[in-house]
């Protein structure tokens, strides 16, 4: 988990300062025969600098670094974000031994959980060992965290431990940059001073474009229309 001192401050309107000398990647998903999301592969690591300046808006021309442009075309940077925690906007799907939260709100639209039927599927099918281990699998690899996955014999749930670091996505089967992934628990801190929800994986706009800033809601692909039919699906602007 970070320390006292990294952590990523939103600019209002503007960028997001990232200090405490964290790592920056980037990284590009790939995908299996099928054509499903599969992992993300390292591709750069950026020099290390104590602290650096993220674009939000999307225009910068030097990307992932921010250059100022967000004043000249005048970003509205709003964050408009729910503040509610994790777990009371998470439905709840049992299966077996496993249980999944699933936060729609926070989707970036990787597509991880979409492999071998989906991950609501697979854990209806967990005594399938195989099963069991492709949803774990997916749920772990869920940059935003929208889903997370518990062993309801021990009550906890299946994370992996990242150490704190930031990775620049990039989407090759959609052809565009994705979001910025946050890992290992790092803070990030609203134009107004407050903290948001510290969580392990999660996943902030890039692109400038997205309705639940500062997270991610996939706007940096989707179509306008496809924006409507995921909201409506999931009842989101009824919340």
């Amino acid at each position: 988990m970070a320390n006292d001192q990294e952590k990523i401050k939103i600019i209002k309107n503007g960028p997001y300062i990232v200090s405490g000398s964290i790592p920056l990647l980037e990284q590009v998903i790939t995908t299996d025969e099928a054509g499903h999301t599969r992992e993300l592969q390292d591709v750069h690591e950026y020099p290390p600098k104590e602290r650096y300046t993220l674009c939000r808006c999307g225009a910068s021309k030097n990307k992932p670094y921010c250059d100022g442009t967000h004043n000249k075309i005048n970003f509205d940077g709003s964050e408009t974000a729910s503040r509610k925690p994790y777990i009371e906007k998470a439905e709840i799907f049992e299966g077996g031994d496993l249980r999944l939260t699933d936060a729609h709100e926070f989707c970036d639209h990787s597509r991880f959980c979409l492999r071998s039927g989906g991950i609501r599927e697979l854990i209806k099918k967990s005594a399938d060992p195989n099963a069991r281990q492709t949803a774990i699998e997916e749920a772990m690899i869920c940059p935003s965290g929208r889903l997370v996955l518990w062993d309801k014999k021990t009550g906890e749930p299946f994370e992996k431990e990242f150490e704190p670091s930031i990775v620049m996505v990039h989407d090759t089967q959609k052809g565009c940059e994705g979001p910025i992934w946050v890992r290992g628990g790092i803070p990030v801190e609203s134009a107004e001073g407050s903290v948001y929800e510290v969580r392990n994986r999660q996943t902030l706009c890039r692109c400038g474009k997205s309705e639940n800033k500062p997270y991610c809601d996939g706007s940096h692909w989707m179509s306008a229309e496809q924006k409507i039919k995921f909201r409506r699906k999931w009842g989101l602007d009824e919340k």
